[in-house]
């Protein structure tokens, strides 16, 4: 009788042990997403703060952009990993303004008054920061959690997205393969759904 407890027992615990050894070898922070080579998801959001001596805009049309590389980050000012990132995406934002890489902060689940306050506390930000009021951009680009970081292509394709605090060899090496592309016809691009 006990032995076969114990082949009961063995047979149920070879799945588990199996399960936890393969959950063991994946990085908790890789979370696939759908998104890179489809058309990003195309937004019109309000402009909360335009960033250290950006040109002064009501809006961001992502549109706008199409045909010039562009980085969204995602942000949020509860967001303690946020921190970590900031100055990497400040310096790097100071060095591509006024290129044709375009820099938007997408504002998470959070408000304007506690995102201009951790910007001013953070030594500001060097690109405009926008709102999303009824989440419908971060539900379109699949957000999962703060920080994350969208690159997006010449071809209005998301590139890559990157999960966590964007580190700066990550910015740079992304930037520059988005500029590698060639510069497609207008007509060319894809148009990416609408939240």
């Amino acid at each position: 009788m006990r032995w076969r407890r114990a082949i009961v027992g063995g047979l149920t615990g070879i799945p588990l042990v199996m399960l936890f050894a393969w959950g063991m070898g994946r990085d908790p922070k890789d979370i696939p997403s759908p998104l890179p080579g489809q058309p990003a998801p195309d937004f019109t959001l309000p402009v909360f703060t335009n960033g250290l001596g950006g040109a002064s805009q009501d809006s961001v049309r992502l549109t706008d952009w199409l045909g010039d590389p562009i980085v969204l980050n995602v942000w949020a000012s509860w967001c303690l990993a946020c921190r970590d990132e900031h100055p990497v995406l400040l310096e790097v934002g100071r060095r591509e303004a006024g290129t044709d890489v375009h820099f938007v902060g997408l504002l998470y689940n959070d408000t304007p008054d506690a995102g201009r306050a951790w910007i001013k506390k953070m030594g500001g930000q060097s690109y405009p920061s926008v709102l999303d009021p009824s989440g419908r951009t971060a539900i379109a680009y699949g957000v999962y959690g703060v920080p994350e970081t969208y690159f997006i292509g010449r071809d209005g394709r998301v590139a890559y997205k990157h999960t966590g605090p964007v580190t700066e060899p990550v910015l740079t090496a992304w930037i520059a393969r988005l500029r590698a592309q060639a510069v497609p016809a207008r007509a060319d691009v894809p148009r990416g759904r609408r939240p």
